[in-house]
């Protein structure tokens, strides 16, 4: 696309944009839709202003600080799933032996095929 120039938006008005869609809690691409910019420009902004207030991402993006309580919780949590993470190969360990097991005791003889063949077409 050869010929084309990049729009460029005031400050005040990606400000502006990003307002609206804080205070009127309108999903992204309706805003955008009827400011006429493209969708994914205005989320750009939406998500710059979220980190630069300090906010998180929402989605995952994290990377701040955690509260005491927060922190508290995620120690909490790894220590419980490393117990479950042990548990579980305790269990698969017992689970692997008993298997060993029983397949070194036949439990059924497998019957010959050839025993059965059909030896023509019924009438």
């Amino acid at each position: 696309m050869a010929g084309t120039t990049r729009r460029r938006f005031y400050p005040e008005f990606r400000a502006g944009a990003v307002r609206i869609v804080k205070e009127t809690g309108k999903p992204v691409p309706h805003v955008a839709r009827d400011l006429g910019i493209n969708e994914y420009t205005l989320h750009n902004w939406v998500q710059m202003d979220r980190h630069a207030n300090g906010q998180a991402g929402g989605n995952g993006g994290g990377g701040g600080t955690l509260k005491e309580s927060e922190s508290e919780e995620l120690a909490w949590l790894r220590r419980e799933k490393a117990e479950l993470v042990k548990q579980h190969a305790r269990e698969k360990a017992a689970w692997e032996k008993e298997r060993a097991e029983l397949e070194d005791v036949p439990m059924f003889v497998k019957p010959s095929l050839r025993r059965f063949a059909l030896v023509g077409a019924l009438p």
